[in-house]
Formats: C-alpha cells, structure tokens, sequence
C-alpha cells in the first residue's frame, strides 16, 4: 500500500495549503459587517455568507459521498495531488467572481462566489485531512494534524489583521462592495500558484486502487457517526463565535469598538486557536524526551505572550497571558490523551460562554475571545478519533466528516436569528450546546465499534 518515504517535504507543502485556507476562510468574518452595511442587511442576512460558503462543504461533500458508494473513494483513484490541484483551482475561481460580484453590486452574486470558492476548499479538506493523518503512525496523528492545523491557525490570526485593514481602512473610501476588487483578485492569483507547486512537488502516493470498495461501509463505525456530529456542531460553534464577534465587541456594554479595531481583537480569538495547536503538536506528540516535551510546553504560550507585548501593549498581553497559563494548565491536565484533552476543552469553553453571558465589559469580551485557546484542538482531535480503524473507508469517512462542516453554514445563522430577536450579547446561548455534545464525545462518544 505505501513505499518507504521521507515525508518532510510532503508535509511543509501541505502545511502551505493549511495556512492559505485558513487566512481564506476567516475573512468571512470581515465579510459580514462590510457586506452588512454595503447592502443594508439584518444579521440573518448577513449570515447567509458563511451558510453560502460553509453549505457548499455539505454539498460538495454529498456529491463525494454518493460517488464513493456508487463508483468507489474518488481520492483512491485520482490520488491526493490532483485532488488537491483541482481544490486549488475551483478556490481560485470562487476568489476571482468576486471581481464581477463588485462591479455589478449584488449581493446574490457574492454569495454565489463564496459558494464556489467552498466547494474549492471541500476537496481541500477532503484531500488533506486524511493524508496528513497517514503521513506516518496513527498514534501521532492528532500531533501531525494539531501542527498542520497550527498554521491554518496562523491564516485565520492574520486574516483579520490584513483584511481588516484592506477592507476597512485601505479601500475604505472604495465606491459600494468594491474594497473587495483588488484583494480577491491576488488571493485567487496565489491559489493559482499553490496549485502550480503541488502540481511539481512530488508527493507520495499512499493508496491505490486495488482498495477501492463501494458502499456505505464507513457508516458501520461508532466513532465515525458520532463524529460527525460533532464536527458540525463544532465548526457551527467556532464560526458562529468568530462571525458575530466584531457587533459584539461594538455593543457600548461590552468593547464599543469601531469595526476596524474590533477586527484585531478578532485577531486575538483566531490566534488562541492557533497558540493552542502549536501546543497541542508537542503535547500529543510521540516526543520520548519529556523534559524538552513540558519545555517546549511552557515556551509556546511564553513567547505568545511576548508577541502580544510588542504588538498590542502590556495590559492586553497581562489580560491574555492568565488564559494562556490556564490553556497549559488545561493540556498538562489532558495528559497527551487526545478524548481527555478534548473533554477538558470543551468543559472550558462552556464555563467561558455562560462567564461572557452574564457579565459585560471586559470580563465578557475577554472570556469570548479566550474561547479560540481551547477551540484550538477540537478539530484535529475530533477527526483523528473519529476515523481511526476506518482502513480502507478511510476517505469516505474523511468526506463524510468534512460534509458536517455543513454546522458552519446552519450555526451561524440560527445565531443570527436569535440576535435579531433577542440581541447580540444573548445570541451566545447558541454555541453552548455545541460544547456540550464535544464534551460528551470526549467521553463516550469516541470509543471504537463496528454496527
């Protein structure tokens, strides 16, 4: 099934891809309020951008999903890299309709874009989520995607920083939706050059196609089904959370902030995620060396916490630094046990929520955007137990998990709705429930079984 091979190299030109989808996928967050304002909307309005981007991961999923059972597991045939290429080109042209979309002014047409540029993303994640897992053991497969995932992290903890001021302050004096002409046009360029370096990069191939097998064979897994409601109810929560953020942090109780300086401390909810994974790539690592493991441990949030010094001045950095010493807290307490660790998380982030609900301030603003710290593991490691034993439905598994990404499209607006109704500061109510089920499956829910 696979050759012996040195798979450094594979790694850091998927760790590229990570980053670029993750820089990608946050700008949604300055999407909305300047969409918002743009074309005059209400906050459900407003949330049918992350369901138009985040609903074609379920369709697109649907569609692998039905090729799979019918035909046998597409990425066993084609192989990860053309899977791949192919992802990078439909999310280069999803960027490039952004163009027309701001010429003509329409807000269908955006959606429309963001659509494609989703559907671009799901052979992404289908494609490199399960082969980073199998670049090397499967006991260090939460380590390797936790480290992947770290720099879609650093993607999503720029995103706002250089969207944010593209956006609102570069082009701000740009006629209607066209702040967004120029800047989409060089991100669909660099996608374009992403698929040309995949596209020389030798990668391994790992499968071939004397495993395909039809059928609904993965459906049979305990671990799997469970799974994936816990990855839709985690990306529903996270991206609900990071979508209403900045009105949140603009309400005169809690930041009252402008739009462009609560885009950087979305930054900080984005950047937690991505402190968090770098950490959760030594915790759950196979690193025999315990001493250097617990000082690389306590040296990832130090030089977080220097970082946030230079960048966003002491008292941040003194406010953020007690959640950064509870996030190590937190994952010593895990024990490199990638269920307890998720538990523990998601215990976390529901004490965080019900904090921010019932105060306002500081103390609400900064319990929202400390969440990113313990969201940080919850994707790798809900993926990694959620297709461990799956063998040769590996990849159907896979598609299907990334099909849930369908709770990013459906969370955020029910969020929506529920902050039209009963305002922004309540409308947190609405990712409590996902932390909930996270934390069920960090006990139960993960253990292996075949139906």
């Amino acid at each position: 099934m696979t050759q012996k091979n040195n798979y450094t190299l594979p790694f850091i030109s998927l760790v590229f891809l990570f980053f670029m989808w993750g820089f990608m996928t946050v700008l949604n967050d300055i999407l909305i309020p300047y969409l918002k304002d743009a074309f005059t909307l209400n906050h459900t309005q407003a949330m049918l951008i992350q369901f138009s981007f985040f609903g074609a991961y379920f369709i697109g999923s649907v569609v692998y999903f039905i090729v799979s059972v019918t035909s046998g597991d597409p990425i066993l045939r084609l192989g990860y890299k053309k899977s791949l290429i192919a992802g990078l080109l439909v999310s280069a042209l999803g960027a490039l309709l952004f163009y027309p979309a701001a010429q003509f002014h329409l807000y269908g047409f955006f959606l429309g874009a963001l659509f494609i540029m989703g559907i671009g993303f799901t052979l992404l994640q289908i494609a490199a989520n399960p082969y980073v897992a199998v670049l090397g053991s499967e006991r260090s497969a939460s380590a390797r995607l936790n480290l992947a995932q770290g720099f879609n992290s650093l993607g999503t903890t720029i995103g706002p920083l250089i969207g944010g001021y593209l956006i609102f302050t570069f082009f701000k004096n740009a006629q209607g939706s066209d702040a967004v002409k120029i800047p989409y046009l060089v991100f669909s360029a660099l996608f374009l050059l992403l698929a040309f370096f995949i596209f020389k990069m030798p990668l391994p191939r790992l499968t071939s196609s004397e495993n395909m097998e039809k059928g609904w064979g993965a459906l049979h897994y305990r671990q799997l089904v469970l799974g994936m409601i816990a990855i839709f109810l985690y990306v529903g929560g996270e991206v609900s959370i990071g979508s209403m953020m900045i009105n949140f942090l603009e309400l005169p109780d809690i930041g009252n902030l402008t739009a462009a300086a609560a885009s950087t401390y979305v930054a900080f909810y984005w950047g937690g995620q991505m402190i968090g994974r770098f950490l959760g790539a030594v915790s759950l690592s196979e690193m025999k060396n315990k001493t250097l493991k617990y000082l690389l441990m306590i040296a990832i949030p130090l030089l977080a916490y220097v970082v946030i010094i230079f960048t966003s001045g002491l008292k941040e950095a003194n406010i953020y630094g007690i959640f950064l010493i509870l996030n190590l807290i937190v994952f010593l307490l895990g024990k490199s046990i990638p269920q307890r660790t998720l538990f523990l998380f998601a215990f976390v982030n529901i004490v965080l929520l019900f904090i921010a609900l019932l105060n306002g301030g500081a103390v609400a603003m900064w319990s929202i955007i400390a969440i990113g710290l313990f969201n940080s593991i919850m994707w790798s490691n809900i993926f990694t137990l959620a297709i461990a034993g799956l063998g040769k439905h590996t990849g159907q598994g896979s598609s299907l998990l990334v099909m849930m990404i369908l709770g990013g499209a459906v969370l955020p607006v029910i969020m929506g709705m529920v902050a039209d109704r009963f305002g922004v500061h309540a409308s947190y109510i609405v990712p409590v429930f996902s932390y909930l089920y996270i934390a069920f499956y960090g006990i139960n829910g993960y253990k292996p079984k075949v139906r």
